[in-house]
């Protein structure tokens, strides 16, 4: 794991080169936390909608955790911690890091209090600066690959205080928005498929700069030939797959998603709701009619997986997609753009467009370990291999990730009932 520049580029090798690139981007990711609670009412950093989310609170105590135990500590001769009982109040799921608070009960944490806890961010901030001016050559490069896992860990978290107040906002009866929506008027294109021939293709990570250790190591894979869609499909798209009974039609699901329908009384996806005869969706900027031209969203494995089926296609494996994005740019609507909503194609090309951002597209592949797989020492070891069993992988990003954090290989997951992410469907088919 090298330190990068714009956590994404390789760091020049002078050491004044990378305390100053350690330090930008410490103080440029901490700040773009801080600028998503902006919006925000003091009562909204509290609330935790089901067991999956998270208050915004715990999120801003959580990733200031992370440095404080697996960076200064560490670091630190004789260290003492900012306050006794934060291990217990904002570890997540670290069992070698101690015993935590059980993730549905984030919302009791009412104290310490929202000021209480910027302060703990800002001590930390205050801590890590010092850290960072104070180290010798040698330790700053150690420290350097931990500090970066810390600075994407909080983009990965960035997300999810984005995506867990979209869900809570959808709970309240009032259907508040986290700030007024943006005026998109977009074009979508025409759906074609693009073929790709057999070959043999490195996959995984391929450097230089950061990535997971999911990610690795990079591994040859045969890739027979298959047809990727050129874009996501759309809300009208979808709306076509649940006006012919889509959610009525068990052949077309998997038995667990099947289940999942009839537990959950699925009829739409997640956020979508019928009213006088129109559908609306729930959007960080509020209540919104269901545009048919935008890229289908907050869809779990089993309904992109059955919706595939419906339209006679596939989900593409993660090889597949990976080797499709290789030939891409990182580029596309991300949380940058503001817009905060997956947005219409809007291009006239041929090719493949909005293989980045707008809304995470999920794979048929299960979330399982690259041959040789060897996860991070120590702590870091429990950030990704353990959770490989029961979920699925998703590629490419969404329109509430940072744009710097995403690259062809990210290897994104969750289980396959999960539905309050901006994640959707890009289909594949065999060729011909």
């Amino acid at each position: 794991m090298e330190p990068h520049g714009e956590l994404g580029e390789a760091t020049p090798a002078a050491r004044g080169d990378l305390a100053e690139v350690l330090r930008e981007s410490f103080r440029a990711v901490r700040e773009a936390t801080e600028a998503l609670c902006t919006p925000l009412a003091v009562d909204d950093y509290q609330v935790q909608s089901m067991p999956e989310a998270s208050p915004t609170k715990w999120h801003l105590g959580h990733t200031s955790w992370f440095f404080e135990t697996l960076v200064l500590a560490p670091a630190i001769a004789g260290y003492r911690p900012y306050h006794p009982r934060f291990a217990f109040l904002f570890n997540s799921y670290y069992q070698s890091l101690g015993p935590r608070i059980d993730r549905p009960s984030r919302f009791v944490l009412t104290r310490p209090t929202v000021e209480q806890v910027y302060a703990y961010r800002h001590a930390i901030d205050a801590r890590m600066a010092e850290l960072l001016r104070g180290s010798r050559d040698e330790a700053l490069a150690a420290l350097a690959p931990t500090i970066v896992l810390g600075l994407n860990h909080e983009q990965q978290h960035q997300e999810l205080i984005l995506t867990d107040l979209l869900h809570a906002f959808w709970r309240n009866p009032l259907r508040p928005a986290y700030r007024p929506p943006p005026q998109l008027d977009r074009p979508s294109r025409p759906l074609t498929f693009v073929p790709f021939a057999d070959q043999l293709r490195s996959i995984g990570f391929a450097g230089p700069g950061f990535s997971y250790d999911n990610e690795r190591p990079r591994h040859r894979e045969l890739v027979p030939a298959f047809e990727l869609a050129s874009r996501p499909s759309t809300n009208g798209e979808f709306l076509q797959f649940l006006d012919g009974g889509g959610y009525r039609r068990p052949e077309l699901w998997l038995s667990d998603g099947w289940d999942a329908v009839q537990r959950g009384g699925w009829q739409a996806p997640l956020y979508w709701e019928r009213q006088d005869g129109r559908w609306w969706q729930m959007s960080l900027g509020g209540m919104q009619p269901v545009d048919e031209r935008e890229p289908v969203s907050q869809l779990s494995y089993y309904e992109a997986d059955a919706f595939a089926r419906w339209a006679g296609a596939r989900l593409p494996s993660e090889a597949e997609w990976e080797t499709a994005a290789g030939t891409q740019e990182v580029d596309g609507n991300f949380v940058e753009s503001g817009a905060l909503r997956p947005v219409a194609c809007g291009a006239d090309e041929e090719g493949l467009e909005q293989m980045f951002g707008d809304v995470w597209e999920w794979t048929g592949s299960a979330y399982l370990p690259y041959p040789r797989f060897r996860p991070e020492a120590g702590p870091a070891s429990e950030y990704n291999g353990k959770f490989m069993s029961g979920q699925m992988v998703l590629r490419g990003g969404s329109c509430a990730s940072p744009r710097r954090h995403l690259r062809a290989s990210y290897r994104n997951y969750f289980s396959p009932g999960s539905r309050w992410q901006f994640s959707g469907v890009r289909l594949a088919r065999e060729p011909g």
